[in-house]
């Protein structure tokens, strides 16, 4: 039997199905398509009435409500350390009208993140002793674990400001500004912690937190990178070997991004290991 071909392939979808197979004798037991010739265009004009009309309904539908972002979920800072950490990070790398700042790149995240980890437990510090004053080239001599360092100076900070009926959120740019300074270069005990010996670790922090890779916790989106124009942990640059004096005009890539440029945090990852 000579089996006819299909005058239209939208309208012969189901004959093409049916009967376009290769062994199929019986085309005449194939129903005929409803909608072929004239047929055919009522029905695509039937479709595009129904779409229609399904599109003004769902427009006429209040929008679902924007869904504010979720509050972080810190490992090991609570809220009041969480508190005194974003309003002095935000003023140590403040925002602009272009750039975000150390809040805004998630530094709080990623110094929490320090602190829960090995680093930050000193698994990895000579821990027994004696403890006397070094030099500066010595490097850090205090018993304390940096965990420990960050929880006992900031406690210590904001029993100060307590007292004081304030907190370090709450007071002034400019006042927070004049407090970073002065424990900058000061002596005095925060705890038992040498106070610029504390700015010095949460000064180190901010920077690494800011421009460090995102699988760490912080410098989201690459805000830090796209600032500064640095493109990231591209493995090869094969394509640029012979080219000289050109701008790399690439966006940035993070060591934990796929294919798709969704980076991958994980949290088995330590932070940072010295």
């Amino acid at each position: 039997m000579t089996k006819s071909k299909p005058t239209s392939l939208s309208c012969s979808l189901h004959s093409t199905t049916e009967a376009g197979i290769a062994g199929v004798d019986h085309v005449q037991d194939v129903p005929p398509n409803p909608f072929q010739g004239g047929r055919c265009r009522r029905g695509r004009r039937r479709v595009a009435e129904a779409l229609t009309q399904v599109a003004t309904e769902a427009a006429a539908q209040p929008s679902p409500p924007v869904q504010a972002p979720s509050p972080p979920t810190y490992a090991f800072l609570n809220a009041d350390e969480a508190a005194f950490l974003d309003a002095a990070v935000a003023r140590l790398i403040p925002a602009d009208d272009r750039w975000p700042g150390a809040r805004e790149a998630g530094v709080t995240n990623y110094i929490d993140k320090q602190m829960a980890s090995a680093w930050g437990a000193g698994e990895r510090l000579y821990r027994s002793g004696p403890w006397q004053p070094g030099t500066p080239s010595q490097g850090y001599q205090l018993p304390l674990t940096p965990a420990e360092l960050f929880r006992t100076a900031i406690g210590a900070i904001n029993r100060e400001l307590a007292a004081k009926g304030t907190t370090f959120a709450k007071l002034s740019p400019a006042e927070q500004d004049a407090y970073l300074h002065s424990i900058e270069s000061d002596d005095r005990s925060l705890g038992g912690v040498p106070a610029k010996e504390f700015f010095a670790q949460l000064w180190q922090s901010t920077i690494e937190g800011f421009f460090g890779d995102p699988v760490y916790g912080g410098n989201r989106d690459m805000a830090a990178w796209r600032m500064i124009g640095f493109p990231g942990a591209y493995a090869s640059y094969y394509d640029l070997v012979d080219k000289h004096r050109i701008a790399l005009d690439r966006r940035p890539m993070s060591l934990a991004e796929d294919t798709m440029g969704h980076v991958h945090v994980d949290p088995n990852i330590p932070t940072k290991v010295r």
